[in-house]
């Protein structure tokens, strides 16, 4: 029984009473009044839609909202974390909180931040700043290489499956790309009917389990694949390397969550916990890679394919680079995920300790690409922790082109950091598979809440381009990026992480920096 029912079935019982206590004094005509209007206020916060808490937890919701009006700056200063893993805590939420809902989100009273400690970053900005641009720009990806090359928003929504999320949410975040004109990554669960009711551009996540294109043997499946990859929804198909949650461990889909449809989907038991390979089956060296890449296009129809990694051993790295210049085969885009990263289930030495944070990874694959000259072919998608305007500027003066956005998402659609993800009993029904739980979710408003947010996030990074005095945002540069390193020193991004020049790496010698990395890379091996 939901707790929803319990609050129900007792209010009733306790109205009941009191009203068979009339019959014996008049005394109990309060606590019948008091009965009647917590039973009016429960059927309230059932009715309504805003807030998924009050929908599970009528009454006792209210509790919540109390302890916020006692202590607003709980809810209401925002904190910004740096992209070098500071936590994303409950402050940091307001803002994702007051767009999403299109609440003013300016603060009074200065700079939130400790301006003179060691991480503090900020932008550059000029004298002759500029109006933001009207239009948000597009990024095409897969012009060189695609029949159907894909135009995407500077902003999308990162990879998080059915089934580490509830149906409600999937299909309110899809509801949201699609009134927003932006990607939604399904994640390695595969593409279900949530993800296709409401029309928005997919981008088909293929992680090392196969889902959705897998063989009764956990193998890759290319027919299963090219029936699906064929949908005209599906933009884009991402071949997941690795997470920044997990990088080196397979996905995790904790039983509790594994219903009879996620098991059918998935093709997996139901009831038991799925965890994916850690590697890949289908390909073993760089070579390997890039001709499943080459495959999963042609059997697409020519659609985009790029692959996600966390950046681990750069030499590994190194030498997919060199098996690109020397095949002429290329993806066309590499989505650059920081250690930091990660919305779902895993242990806490990988989220901790595993993987390099975005920037430097980042910085790295950037330098890579531009020292091969392949950046006219190969698009960067950075994600780990992009929570506003201001981190996506940061991604961008890196070397990205475009960046995903995965826990602002979700708080979007209300998530409270309640940190119950792994164990199917989320109290707002966003990762959660408990119908009554599930419930608190209203998709159609929660919709609108992850469309609005995308909008003010990138008009947010719109607005900082113009404040440079820049046209647009490849005209980002590491120059225009500071940081204090410490109590007494700044350096800009292009200090901390110096540019490598347009083919720095085709002649000899390389960089003095790359110089052990180019040593141990090769296109025969990882």
């Amino acid at each position: 029984m939901s707790v929803r029912v319990r609050i129900f079935a007792g209010l009733f019982v306790c109205l009941a009473g009191f009203v068979a206590g009339l019959s014996i004094t008049p005394l109990f005509i309060g606590p019948v009044l008091l009965a009647v209007a917590l039973l009016g206020l429960a059927v309230h916060d059932v009715i309504q839609d805003r807030r998924a808490v009050l929908r599970n937890f009528p009454v006792l919701g209210h509790g919540r909202y109390l302890l916020e009006m006692i202590r607003p700056e709980i809810s209401q200063y925002f904190i910004e974390s740096d992209m070098n893993g500071a936590p994303f805590n409950r402050q940091q939420r307001s803002v994702v909180y007051q767009r999403a809902k299109g609440v003013l989100d300016t603060q009074p009273f200065g700079t939130q931040l400790e301006v003179n400690e060691p991480g503090y970053e900020w932008l550059v900005h000029s004298v002759l700043a500029r109006d933001p641009a009207e239009e948000e720009p597009r990024v095409l990806i897969g012009e060189l290489t695609c029949a159907q090359p894909y135009s995407a928003s500077l902003l999308n929504i990162s990879a998080m499956s059915f089934g580490s999320l509830s149906d409600h949410a999937i299909l309110a975040l899809n509801s949201g790309a699609a009134r927003g004109g932006f990607a939604h990554n399904t994640g390695e669960g595969g593409v279900t009917p949530y993800h296709l009711k409401h029309g928005g551009d997919l981008i088909w996540q293929v992680g090392t389990g196969y889902f959705g294109c897998r063989t009764a043997d956990g193998h890759f499946d290319p027919k299963g694949f090219e029936k699906t990859a064929q949908l005209e929804q599906v933009r884009m198909i991402e071949i997941k390397l690795s997470q920044g949650a997990k990088p080196g461990h397979g996905g995790i889909l904790p039983g509790a969550k594994v219903t009879e449809e996620i098991a059918a989907i998935r093709g997996v038991p139901v009831g038991e916990t799925v965890c994916s390979p850690p590697g890949h089956s289908a390909f073993s060296t760089p070579m390997e890679l890039l001709e499943f890449v080459e495959d999963l296009r042609t059997l697409s129809g020519g659609k985009p394919v790029g692959f996600k990694l966390c950046v681990g051993d750069q030499g590994e790295f190194m030498s997919l680079c060199k098996a690109m210049h020397e095949s002429g085969r290329t993806p066309d885009f590499i989505s650059v995920d920081g250690g930091e990263g990660g919305t779902g289930a895993a242990p806490l030495e990988f989220t901790n300790r595993v993987g390099s944070p975005l920037v430097e990874g980042l910085a790295f694959v950037r330098d890579a690409l531009v020292g091969f000259q392949l950046t006219d072919r190969v698009k960067v998608i950075a994600t780990g922790k992009i929570t506003n305007g201001f981190r996506m500027a940061t991604a961008l003066a890196l070397g990205a082109d475009l960046c995903y956005a995965a826990r602002p998402m979700m708080m979007a659609l209300g998530c409270i950091q309640a940190r119950r993800c792994n164990s199917n009993d989320c109290p707002v029904g966003i990762a959660t598979q408990e119908r009554s739980l599930v419930f608190g979710l209203e998709p159609i408003s929660k919709a609108e809440r992850v469309r609005r947010f995308h909008r003010e996030t990138v008009q947010s990074l719109m607005e900082l381009i113009g404040a440079a005095g820049l046209d647009g945002p490849g005209d980002l540069k590491r120059e225009h990026i500071f940081r204090r390193v410490d109590r007494r020193q700044v350096m800009s991004y292009a200090q901390i992480y110096p540019e490598m020049d347009p083919g720095g790496l085709l002649f000899d010698p390389v960089p003095d920096a790359f110089e052990g990395i180019w040593s141990r890379s090769g296109v025969e091996s990882f």
